[in-house]
């Protein structure tokens, strides 16, 4: 039986996606990532007042740099900044987090995951590689090694990985309630996860991107399945007897 297929039974799963005013190519293909298997999607602007408790899952996506100043810098390296976005992807991880909802942050959004545990990010990280290669790289050429006992090590086939890399900025200090769960050839790293309960996942590389491949195609499979069965939680708390 085939992903998509499993996850067709569904009811009324929604996927909220945070991302810029203008969505991209990008976007549209995390959409397609989740609604594959079976959920449906909420794209949320810079300055939305989405209500998060509607929500049964939350996707921080990519696109412009977190602003040095949420994490105690000034800026660096010359930058786009969306202070806009920032606000609302604190607001909406905040009530995510509150409310137990799976996460997915994806480049800029694991890196604002980190940030907003209290962490830092390298402001530009090309001319600190030495194993890896400094161009943008769209097929999956980076390799990834993967912490076996992790929850994006548990859902990949292989421990060693191949991903594509499309930032300029990494994950520093490893903010609060946090574990790194991958790294590339320089360490950097390239995935985290929560400590707690919560399914949290932040990955550096884009895997809407490389939807044909079956192992990243699995992070949206995994992430949905978490959804629906949170949302299931959910409903038998509002159903229980002892509920308020």
């Amino acid at each position: 039986m085939s992903e998509a297929h499993r996850d067709t039974d569904i009811p009324g799963l929604t996927i909220g996606i945070s991302g810029p005013a203008r969505r991209s190519m990008s976007h549209r293909l995390i959409s397609l990532g989740l609604r594959l298997h079976g959920a449906r999607t909420h794209y949320i602007r810079p300055g939305d007042r989405t209500n998060v408790d509607l929500l049964d899952g939350l996707v921080l996506s990519g696109g412009t740099h977190v602003h040095p100043g949420r994490y105690g810098q000034q800026p660096q390296v010359t930058a786009r900044y969306d202070l806009k976005r920032d606000a609302t992807d604190t607001r909406l991880l905040e009530r995510a987090e509150a409310i137990s909802i799976p996460v997915l942050g994806i480049c800029r959004g694991a890196q604002f995951i980190n940030v907003y545990h209290g962490g830092s990010l390298c402001q530009n990280v090309t001319p600190l590689r030495v194993h890896t290669r400094h161009r943008p790289l769209l097929l999956p050429l980076q390799t990834v090694r993967l912490v076996q006992n992790s929850r994006i090590g548990r859902l990949m086939y292989s421990h060693v990985i191949g991903a594509n890399r499309i930032h300029s900025q990494a994950i520093k200090r490893l903010g609060r309630q946090l574990r790194v769960s991958a790294v590339d050839n320089d360490l950097f790293v390239q995935a985290i996860e929560n400590t707690g309960q919560q399914w949290l996942l932040g990955v550096q590389w884009h895997p809407e991107y490389l939807l044909y491949h079956t192992g990243h195609r699995r992070i949206f499979s995994h992430f949905v399945h978490a959804a629906r069965f949170r949302k299931l939680e959910r409903l038998n708390d509002r159903q229980s007897p002892d509920a308020h």
